[in-house]
């Protein structure tokens, strides 16, 4: 597995793009950044860290994804390989919030970024962005925001968390090549985030109460209403107040 590291650059993710698009890259290779400037979140939102005492690489996936379709079964992949990696580590009350965030309890440990690059003859080059707060203690105004160390109460090896997310994806994108899709997906369902609990949704500034059933295999967010039919939203549409 070939790695790059880094000591501050502005996005990983812009970096492994740009040199995959100039030179062959070889799969998995990973970009890694002390220090991210610039570093982004689902729909361009920040993602900061502080300097040294957090996990910030990205991943080149190729010859996995044939069609678009596909696309939301590498995002749970990442997602569990994530969750999968934070288990052996013994990292309590671990969930993944739709899409791909990562929570240890009700408090955010990391977030994922997925960017895909439909090359001209047809194949799709993704890039997985992965931001993990590791060894920060305190997170100035973001209530929401925790760390394996806060979390489990030690601190960490970074390399060791990276090189073992990256095992554990390298492993659930084979199975998603043999077409083994089963364990990614059940296991994403089964981490979802307050499924099955009665929580209070926003969409365009109305709130409405609903119960996470699921996730579409395209993505879409699946929540039963109050006259028990089931309504499906896609990326940023709703929002799950908690």
């Amino acid at each position: 597995m070939n790695i790059i590291k880094l000591s501050a650059i502005n996005s990983t993710n812009d970096y492994l793009k740009e040199l995959s698009a100039t030179q062959y890259v070889d799969n998995f290779t990973i970009v890694a950044a002390g220090h991210q400037t610039r570093g982004r979140g689902q729909m361009g939102t920040q993602w900061d860290t502080e300097p040294g005492k957090n996990l910030t690489f990205s991943i080149l996936i190729k010859d996995l994804l044939t069609e678009v379709a596909s696309i939301f079964y590498l995002n749970a992949a990442v997602a569990v390989s994530i969750a999968d990696a934070l288990a052996v580590f013994k990292i309590p009350q671990i969930s993944i919030k739709w899409p791909n965030d990562i929570l240890a309890g009700n408090k955010k440990l990391g977030g994922i970024l997925i960017e895909n690059n439909i090359r001209s003859s047809g194949e799709i080059f993704s890039i997985a962005g992965i931001g993990l707060n590791v060894n920060q203690q305190s997170f100035p105004g973001l209530p929401k925001a925790t760390s394996m160390a806060v979390a489990a109460g030690r601190e960490f090896d970074i390399d060791a968390v990276m090189l073992l997310i990256a095992e554990k994806l390298k492993h659930n994108v084979q199975r998603l090549l043999h077409h083994d899709e089963t364990y990614i997906w059940n296991s994403y369902l089964q981490q979802l985030y307050k499924k099955n609990v009665p929580m209070t949704f926003q969409k365009n500034d109305q709130k409405f109460m609903g119960i996470i059933k699921g996730v579409s295999f395209n993505g879409n967010l699946q929540v039963q209403l109050d006259d028990e039919t089931i309504a499906e939203y896609s990326l940023k549409e709703v929002q799950l107040l908690y």
